[in-house]
């Protein structure tokens, strides 16, 4: 793990929990508590966290969501090994929507040269740039307000645009998933498109690192229930697997040394 990555993983970890202790991230990422100090003085410095003793806290209004480019500067290997797996279950011709985040926008990069012919409907700047001199590619961006950083778009429009399509697939990328709390995400208005979209595919395909398992965020998205295949760098045995497995869904792991699931 190169340090970009793992201050990335420091960032969303203080994000998500609130706080975060030198001694405890030493251990996990074992590197001494003087590099992680290092660490949390580079996220200080970008007003991301606050130094306290013994560790950090988030600043106000911060602990809710990672920046979309810490998230795309973390778990690049096993993104692009999910990515790959999400891709290589797309059938030729089929209506896709490809959701907005990092995640996505690496299966999106994965979909390019397949020759799939795919309709895609999106609400990712990101997705629909990277498709849109695909060959036999259709894209249809869905309206709406910009969000800053995120590159997305959210609001009614987005939600009636997407909501008024019937597709094959829904690629989804989401905060969190949990056995009792589902498909969680931290922004309401990203949640409610992400809402719409499940409502409008006949089949629901989530692709997270692991990192995201066993996590619940702000807004439900949908039961677990609803997914028919989770994609995921995790291990076999790992709790939230096993519950996912259990709730009906196909589960594909992928390693982030190998691109075969």
């Amino acid at each position: 793990m190169d340090v970009g990555e793992r201050r990335a993983i420091i960032e969303e970890r203080v994000t998500g929990h609130g706080e975060v202790q030198f001694a405890e991230l030493a251990r996990e990422f074992g590197v001494s508590e003087m590099t992680i100090r290092r660490d949390i003085e580079v996220l200080q410095n970008a007003g991301i966290v606050r130094r306290v003793s013994g560790g950090a806290i988030a600043l106000p209004g911060t602990a809710f969501e990672p920046s979309y480019g810490s998230r795309a500067g973390r778990a690049v290997d096993s993104k692009m090994h999910i990515a790959g797996a999400i891709a290589e279950r797309l059938l030729p011709g089929e209506t896709v929507i490809l959701d907005s985040g990092s995640t996505v926008a690496s299966v999106a990069r994965a979909i390019c040269g397949r020759g799939l012919g795919l309709t895609v409907i999106t609400p990712s700047l990101t997705v629909a740039t990277t498709l849109a001199d695909e060959p036999d590619t259709t894209v249809i961006l869905a309206g709406g307000i910009v969000r800053p950083g995120e590159l997305s778009l959210i609001g009614p429009d987005a939600e009636r645009l997407i909501g008024g399509y019937n597709c094959d697939v829904y690629v989804a990328g989401v905060a969190g998933v949990d056995a009792e709390r589902g498909l969680t995400e931290y922004h309401p208005q990203e949640a409610a498109v992400k809402r719409a979209a499940v409502s409008a595919a006949r089949r629901l395909i989530v692709g997270v690192d692991q990192a995201k398992l066993g996590r619940v965020h702000l807004v439900n998205i949908a039961p677990l229930a609803a997914v028919d295949v989770l994609v995921t760098d995790a291990p076999a045995d790992h709790p939230t697997v096993l519950d996912v497995q259990t709730a009906g869904a196909e589960v594909v792991l992928v390693s982030s040394a190998s691109a075969s699931p």
